[in-house]
């Protein structure tokens, strides 16, 4: 099935182009990627596994991808995050951590507190083929054993502080046993 992606200019503005999913960009020329880190309050983050059919296969990663033709960042995060995990969330529900952008491709990031048990998690066929909560060091490990690929651990540690600071319980939290 063929996907379309809308071209953006140097300064994040569609052309009203259009570009086939695969093929090169040309110059001058960006598409937009999201991502999001789904976490749980209490520490942990949720990660995938990319399934054998897929670049990086076998390695970990947060939920994202291409925003569509039409699409917008917010839409497009909620659609990844939902045929990946099955977690079905508003539009609105999504933080955006940071934004950037490289040779043709400008990234949204993205974070989203739903602490689901992994038995509600629906993997996509083809696309996942597992599923974690994966406390900070944890991530950390990973990344040292190159079971998180590069890409996804260099946004993991651009991104830590931030997910830190809304991921782990207040200190009044933990001594209380919660909100009072």
């Amino acid at each position: 099935m063929e996907e379309w992606n809308d071209i953006y200019n140097e300064n994040r503005e569609k052309t009203g182009a259009l570009h086939l999913r695969g093929t090169p960009w040309g110059p001058g020329e960006y598409g937009l990627v999201v991502c999001v880190w789904v976490y749980d309050g209490k520490g942990k983050l949720l990660l995938t596994r990319r399934a054998r059919e897929k670049s990086f296969a076998g390695t970990w990663e947060n939920s994202g991808g291409a925003v569509r033709a039409g699409e917008d960042s917010r839409t497009a995060i909620a659609r990844e995050l939902r045929e990946e995990t099955g977690i079905d969330v508003p539009k609105e529900s999504f933080e955006l951590l940071d934004s950037q952008r490289d040779k043709n491709t400008f990234y949204d990031f993205y974070c989203l507190k739903h602490p689901v048990p992994l038995s509600q998690i629906v993997l996509q066929p083809g696309e996942t083929d597992d599923c974690m909560w994966a406390s900070f060091g944890k991530i950390h490990w990973m990344i040292r054993r190159k079971k998180i690929c590069r890409i996804i651990a260099r946004q993991f540690y651009r991104q830590e502080k931030m997910l830190r600071l809304r991921n782990m319980p207040k200190i009044k939290d933990v001594f209380l046993g919660g909100n009072r």
